[in-house]
């Protein structure tokens, strides 16, 4: 029977929000999923965007290659916490980095559902 623990995205501190630095590929790191190919993360994640101006988000989901691993939405100005990554599961140690066409003034938040075997 699986077990499901709730915990803090990995590149978090202390459940903090993970500030997106980078403005182009290879993104800002905001989760390493775990190793191997049975247990899964479930990943949620929240953006905020704290600019005067819309910004566009891209996360890169277990890789760089377009369109298979990106996730991009615009992100409104100051319109509090937006969804980006509604539960999707991952293994294998795969990563998921973020970037966005300003440094500094979006942040991710969120938590993985971990599943195992």
């Amino acid at each position: 029977m699986a077990t499901y623990s709730k915990q803090l995205l990995s590149e978090s501190t202390s459940g903090k929000n993970v500030k997106v630095v980078a403005t182009a590929t290879a993104g800002t790191t905001i989760h390493t999923a775990i190793a191997g190919s049975s247990d899964m993360d479930e990943v949620w994640l929240y953006a905020m965007n704290t600019d005067s101006a819309d910004r566009k988000l891209t996360i890169e989901y277990g890789g760089t290659t377009s369109p298979d691993d990106l996730v991009e939405i615009t992100i409104g100005t100051e319109a509090g916490w937006v969804l980006v990554v509604p539960g999707m599961l991952l293994n294998g140690g795969l990563i998921v980095k973020a970037f966005a066409a300003a440094a500094n003034v979006v942040v991710l938040n969120g938590y993985v559902n971990r599943i195992t075997a």
